[in-house]
């Protein structure tokens, strides 16, 4: 069934991957495995991943937890989870399933580690806060909260790709989603940013 959410589905996986393996200029591997770093995933975690795509990340994450841990993607394009599900066939702690970022299907305190990336974006603006309540809900307490979306270089080489990919415009400024504001006001603790090159900022919190 498909979930009912507010935002805006892509149901194109493999032009997806093909399209950010291009955009990543063959540092896309390199860009998550700092978010990886940020989130401070350790082995035994219980990670979920919000908006998960073709499974790309969550896919990293499940390699980071191990055998004792477990990494949950949710999409809410049904496209997305068919492929993502068939990408990690060989990884047993890796499962995916059809959700929404605003109404999550799982238990209050079920994670250790919450993350979405180039999700946030995509949903309309009365609808993040919600979000990232439901993120904080299903984090255990002390939990962490990872959230990375698109931060457009000001100049060189990668802003001229900006521009031909239709993402340098007034829409999406320097950063597409002021994440400090939204998880701030939805309580979270111990902020942290950084940037992950060419084209991804993130934010770190913690549940109190």
């Amino acid at each position: 069934m498909h979930p009912r959410g507010h935002g805006i589905t892509i149901g194109t996986p493999r032009i997806y991957d093909l399209f950010a393996g291009i955009i990543f200029g063959g540092n896309r591997r390199r860009a998550y495995r700092q978010l990886l770093r940020a989130a401070g995933v350790r082995p035994g975690d219980r990670v979920l991943d919000i908006g998960c795509g073709p499974g790309f990340f969550a896919r990293m994450l499940a390699e980071a937890v191990g055998a004792t841990g477990a990494a949950v993607g949710i999409d809410a394009a049904p496209e997305m989870i068919e492929y993502a599900t068939r990408k990690a066939r060989r990884l047993t702690n890796c499962r995916f399933e059809s959700g929404t970022a605003e109404s999550l299907g799982f238990p209050d305190a079920s994670f250790d580690v919450v993350v979405s990336s180039l999700m946030m974006h995509h949903l309309p603006d009365e609808v993040r806060l919600q979000a990232a309540r439901e993120m904080r809900r299903v984090l255990r307490s002390s939990g962490t909260l990872l959230l990375a979306d698109f931060a457009i270089p000001t100049r060189g080489g990668w802003r001229v790709v900006a521009s031909l990919t239709g993402h340098a415009g007034d829409r999406w400024q320097r950063r597409a989603t002021p994440l400090e504001p939204l998880i701030a006001e939805a309580e979270f603790s111990s902020l942290q940013s950084g940037d992950a090159p060419p084209w991804l900022h993130y934010v770190k919190a913690t549940k109190p």
